[in-house]
């Protein structure tokens, strides 16, 4: 089976720090000593596996263990790795109680370790890199679709003004905006080719947006793998992977994480292959019903031109991707792999905007 990003064999676990992604960690040390209250070093450094594109570090030290997300270092693209707007919402949820790590320091100075990063707790619990909860027995599953549910719903209803958050990103016209996002990275690869699926998208779905136009609190790529359980009961000890949040259509998102139930599992973590009563988990109408009840919507009128909006996009950035392996610049020694999952990411995006009412 072709490796999908939330392979846990590709993401699980720490490495040595490898070349080229090492630092001054004396440097680190002292700026700990100052900035992060409580911690007593020696420190021991290792980094966490996966493709984060911000560097993950583990900190070790003989009382506890910490978390650095930093910039890649080198010439960046502006606005891109913005650790910073990371550390922000963390703060800003972590105040109203919503489960996130805690930040203990945010540092912009490069000449510490060469590039921005932020420190935050080390949060222990179950990461499922099974949409299925195969690991869970059957009859304790429900709960778990429940709190992932449930935590989505109450981000979505987080007031972003009250928290010090109005101003973290446009808001309105989200969709249009994207839309248009993609379509020009789309457009502008000419390496990975045209699609003829792609083109009936960029054609259909500006045409379709619908009328109702909303804002909240986005997390982005919202997944089961993105994150940590409670290590024995069904709750959410916290979120991870804010870089792609901002202010956006709460349906956008709502959809980009129930589209695992349409997802191939070997492209992310998804159902796609799965009979949901045979595992006793919800089925997708039961789902959207349940997130509806916790925001106050009788419906989502509109759901499969969220749904194919969401598969539009993800197909993009396969399309990128497949651009870069073409030029020899891809990343991810994968990259080729995952490339081969392109054509189907299209199919159903295309599926979804042909159900839609």
């Amino acid at each position: 089976m072709t490796k999908g990003a939330s392979d846990p064999e590709l993401n699980q676990g720490v490495i040595p720090v490898r070349d080229g992604f090492g630092f001054d960690y004396a440097a680190l040390t002292r700026w700990m000593e100052a900035h992060v209250e409580g911690f007593q070093g020696p420190l021991t450094v290792y980094e966490f596996r996966g493709g984060q594109s911000n560097p993950t570090y583990k900190l070790v030290t003989p009382g506890k263990t910490y978390v650095l997300r930093r910039k890649p270092f080198g010439d960046l693209i502006a606005g891109a790795h913005a650790v910073d707007r990371e550390a922000r919402i963390l703060l800003a949820l972590g105040a109203t109680g919503f489960p996130v790590a805690r930040v203990y320091g945010v540092c912009l100075d490069e000449d510490v370790i060469g590039s921005w990063f932020y420190i935050m707790d080390m949060v222990e619990g179950r990461i499922f890199w099974d949409a299925t909860f195969a690991s869970v027995p059957a009859d304790r599953r429900p709960p778990y679709f429940s709190a992932m549910n449930d935590t989505l719903a109450r981000l979505h209803q987080i007031d972003a003004a009250a928290i010090g958050l109005a101003d973290f990103g446009r808001g309105e016209n989200y969709l249009a905006r994207q839309i248009s996002r993609w379509t020009r990275s789309y457009l502008s690869d000419s390496d990975a080719g045209r699609d003829a699926g792609m083109d009936w998208l960029i054609e259909f779905l500006p045409n379709a947006i619908p009328d109702s136009d909303e804002s909240a609190i986005v997390h982005g790529d919202y997944r089961c793998d993105n994150m940590i359980f409670h290590p024995t009961e069904p709750k959410i000890v916290a979120v991870l992977d804010w870089e792609l949040s901002t202010l956006g259509h709460p349906l956008a998102d709502f959809t980009y994480h129930a589209m695992m139930y349409r997802m191939p599992p070997q492209i992310v973590a998804g159902l796609g292959d799965v009979d949901p009563a045979s595992l006793n988990i919800p089925t997708e109408a039961e789902y959207v019903e349940q997130y509806c009840a916790a925001t106050g919507r009788r419906s989502i009128p509109n759901y499969e031109f969220f749904i194919a909006f969401n598969f539009f996009r993800m197909a993009a950035i396969f399309h990128g991707i497949k651009g870069r392996v073409v030029r020899g610049s891809a990343a991810s020694a994968h990259s080729a792999q995952r490339v081969q999952h392109y054509p189907v990411l299209v199919k159903l995006a295309v599926d979804a905007a042909k159900a839609c009412a």
